[in-house]
């Protein structure tokens, strides 16, 4: 198993996983890779028949885009885990392609501050997870009065609170992360995003989960392997960028297709365009490393303002 998690700056995910294999019930032999460049990573695959990678998602989309670009077959890769950030829909296809005979699973829900929060529940649905019995108290709190939230299918704010760490006690803090409960008992959490994530333009609110669904749900081909929201400010108005990355590049007719789509699911945001107060919505296609990153953890970044401070 190679373990690709970075390791170094208070970024723990390198270790949490190394120690996690440590104990795991099942023998394994772990390749300590860390955040080696992706020909050193196929290489290590080839030389040391690795079965099971692991690794946060943009690494791993990084990897998959230099695998299917350099034509590599990866189909030995039996078990692709993730985790220290959301495994985004829109990435899925791009992981089939590279990694063919792969099944992909999370890891685990935690951070460096609130340490292990939860384990994933086997199924389909991958950012499905439950907290640690004993260990950690879940918590998903309403956005607006921070009263607990005991509906499934409500979202809301992500509280933890750690039972076994002393030193530093860890009450009721909040994760950053959007959740919902999936089950009646409260003990099934899905990940939606990050807490209060999204572009705002005057009055037109665009959450990032939300356009992401209205975008895989006008791209069939899947051609879109990531997404991040740009807002920017030209002629003394702001506008909107929806920067999407592409292994092969637009088909004729997609870039009109997912504005459209758009338009017909925020119908505010093309109102506020005829009112004058913002521009029209914009596409801008990049290769996958073309979406800006967390230079420390490697995450996306889904929402870059590139707004002046001053005009």
């Amino acid at each position: 198993m190679a373990n690709l998690f970075r390791a170094g700056e208070l970024y723990g995910g390198f270790l949490y996983i190394e120690g996690a294999l440590h104990h795991a019930p099942v023998d394994n032999v772990r390749l300590p890779v860390g955040g080696a460049s992706n020909e050193y990573i196929v290489q290590l695959i080839e030389d040391f028949g690795v079965d099971v990678i692991a690794s946060e998602p943009m690494k791993l989309a990084s990897l998959a885009e230099h695998i299917v670009r350099s034509r590599y077959s990866a189909e030995r890769i039996e078990l692709v885990l993730f985790a220290g950030d959301i495994l985004f829909n829109d990435l899925r296809p791009l992981l089939s392609r590279a990694f063919p005979k792969a099944a992909v699973a999370s890891l685990g829900y935690a951070s460096v501050d609130a340490g292990l929060v939860g384990g994933p529940v086997p199924g389909e649905d991958v950012r499905i997870h439950e907290a640690f019995p004993n260990r950690t108290v879940v918590e998903i709190v309403d956005d607006a009065t921070g009263e607990p939230i005991t509906e499934p299918g409500v979202a809301g704010r992500v509280l933890v609170t750690n039972l076994f760490r002393t030193l530093m006690p860890i009450i009721r803090y909040p994760a950053g992360d959007r959740a919902e409960w999936v089950d009646p008992q409260c003990r099934h959490f899905r990940l939606m995003g990050r807490s209060g994530e999204g572009a705002r333009l005057g009055a037109v609110s665009m959450p990032t989960e939300d356009i992401r669904d209205v975008l895989i749900a006008a791209d069939p081909d899947r051609i879109i392997t990531g997404m991040q929201l740009v807002t920017r400010r030209w002629d003394g108005r702001n506008g909107l960028i929806l920067r999407l990355a592409s292994l092969d590049g637009p088909p004729a007719g997609l870039t009109e297709r997912l504005i459209e789509a758009v338009y017909e699911a925020r119908p505010l945001y093309p109102a506020e365009v005829e009112a004058g107060a913002i521009h029209h919505l914009q596409v801008e296609w990049v290769a996958r490393d073309g979406l800006v990153t967390n230079p420390r953890t490697g995450k996306l970044v889904q929402v870059v303002d590139e707004r002046p401070l001053l005009e």
